[in-house]
């Protein structure tokens, strides 16, 4: 590699004698040094105009906004906390401008952040004006009383003014739709023509299911959900029933071989059960007198309806009879009617909350002296032929003729509840006791909401000779479920009782319209995630 000569710099103007810098030199020299003065006279007087500027600009408001440590429960300071729902005009009295919407479950109100010496600085409302939507944030701030009501929020009479907001956990990604298209209703997108709303379609809402469960319209529905829950509870303990919990890995199908899972059983099969049906009648012969579950039932149905699911929760009851399969069928409709009073009146925000999205005629049901309206299947039929449905094709009731049925009922009587009663014996499951005067019919009923079913029931047969009779007409070897037909062979009271699906209570209560709109996370011949 070649060498570089070094650059030279050269040496200074000297004058004729070789003695010193020329005058032209020392004036020049004279000008730069004046003007480095001026330079570092005005660098220093810029640098104080922006330390005046910083100082006017310190951010004093730093410990009142931001992201907030990551909780890792490091400490426990027990800061009182206030529910939205819980804000009143009573609790007015305390306080560049940022304007929130906060959620807390169905309920909202509206906040905002106003820019305010020594209390709000510039950077603190810039940071909180980027928060994403659906960012989860602590806030803290005065309730003030709104000169009118807030239109956007479910506590419309007052606002908090906010005086400090941290970020507990923001978002990583993007929405696939807003919570706020999310709960428009269906009339909303259809008549305004004057704005473009997003219509998020059921599957998109499903496969998304966290962000569409945020509405405040879903937050309502599964309130209702857990009310019915817990309103099925109530009344069965103060009716002196004993909850009890069965296995849902079975040896053989309960209803029909046609609609069971079959699953791996080590080296055998097992099935998922259909109905917790034999257990509850087993704990009856065992001397429970009256029993009720809450749990999941699964059926292999190739069903993609509105009313369907390959698993929902039931809420199962059976109780031994003293005299006439009608007790269970009173007990049943007595707390259908207790689950529909308290809901309307417990819930009665809940229940406003989802109208909003979904409006519906108010659910109707008979109740004094007169009773929930009853029919044999017989006059069930009658008068759906009256209405021009033809009797050949009436041996069973299938879903158009259903619904069609409740149209009958609800423009005849006004209800939206009925009982059908007695329904043929071809019908029902094997375990269904015959009628005595006409061994064609059962003593089962079915009970129905809007006109399509909710609960499927009868007495059951407790004789193991009849039983075993039975289980060979429909084609089931008793051999095959020896187990079942031996709890009988001990002695076993006469006993009744009957299956309900929440989901389909719920949706038909709300008229949902769709039955996954009732599930949390719904599974359906198509449907396994998430």
């Amino acid at each position: 590699m070649a060498d570089t000569e070094p650059t030279q710099t050269p040496p200074p103007e000297e004058g004729a004698d070789g003695k010193g810098p020329t005058k032209s030199e020392l004036k020049k020299r004279a000008k730069e040094a004046e003007k480095a003065k001026k330079a570092a006279e005005k660098a220093a007087k810029q640098a104080e105009l922006d330390a005046q500027k910083a100082a006017a600009e310190v951010d004093f408001a730093t410990e009142f906004y931001g992201k907030a440590p990551l909780n890792q429960s490091q400490s426990r300071p027990r800061r009182e906390r206030a529910l939205i729902s819980a804000l009143t005009p009573e609790m007015d009295g305390r306080h560049k401008m940022v304007f929130f919407n906060l959620r807390q479950r169905i309920h909202s109100v509206q906040a905002l952040l106003t820019v305010a010496p020594d209390k709000v600085s510039k950077q603190m409302a810039k940071w909180a004006a980027a928060l994403q939507t659906e960012s989860i944030v602590l806030i803290e701030g005065t309730v003030k009383k709104t000169p009118e009501p807030i239109k956007s929020a479910t506590v419309s009479d007052v606002e908090i003014h906010i005086s400090q907001i941290h970020l507990i956990s923001g978002l990583e990604g993007v929405l696939p739709f807003s919570v706020e298209d999310a709960t428009r209703p269906e009339t909303e997108i259809e008549t305004t023509e004057e704005t473009q709303y997003k219509r998020v379609l059921l599957d998109t809402r499903l496969n998304n299911r966290v962000i569409d469960l945020r509405t405040q319209t879903n937050q309502a529905v599964f309130k209702l959900q857990h009310a019915i829950g817990i309103l099925f509870r109530e009344f069965l303990e103060e009716k002196g029933f004993t909850e009890i919990h069965s296995p849902k890995l079975q040896g053989a199908a309960t209803e029909s071989g046609a609609s069971v899972f079959k699953v791996n059983y080590f080296k055998g099969n097992a099935f998922l059960a259909q109905s917790p049906q034999l257990a509850k009648q087993m704990a009856i012969a065992a001397d429970f007198e009256r029993v009720y579950e809450i749990g999941p039932v699964f059926r292999a149905e190739d069903s993609n309806t509105h009313r369907h699911m390959t698993e929902f929760i039931g809420l199962d009851l059976e109780m031994a009879i003293e005299e006439h399969y009608h007790e269970v069928l009173e007990l049943l409709d007595g707390l259908f009617i207790h689950m529909f009073r308290a809901l309307s009146q417990r819930y009665a925000t809940e229940i406003e909350a989802v109208r909003k999205q979904f409006p519906a005629d108010e659910f109707k049901w008979r109740e004094g002296p007169e009773g929930t309206l009853k029919f044999s299947f017989k006059e069930a039929v009658d008068l759906l032929v009256e209405d021009g449905v033809s009797r050949e094709v009436l041996d069973d009731i299938n879903t158009e003729n259903e619904k069609r049925l409740g149209r009958i009922v609800k423009a005849k009587y006004d209800t939206d509840y009925f009982i059908i009663d007695k329904f043929p014996m071809a019908l029902r499951p094997f375990y269904t006791m015959p009628d005595p005067d006409d061994p064609t019919l059962s003593n089962s009923y079915d009970f129905f909401m809007r006109g399509e079913e909710i609960l499927s029931g009868a007495q059951r047969i407790h004789d193991p000779t009849l039983l075993a009779e039975k289980m060979r007409e429909k084609g089931v070897d008793p051999a095959s479920m020896s187990f079942y037909l031996d709890a009988f062979k001990m002695g076993c009271p006469p006993h009744g009782g009957g299956g309900i699906g929440l989901e389909r209570v719920l949706m038909l209560f709300l008229k949902l319209n769709n039955i996954r709109r009732a599930s949390l996370f719904p599974r359906d011949p198509k449907r396994l995630e998430p």
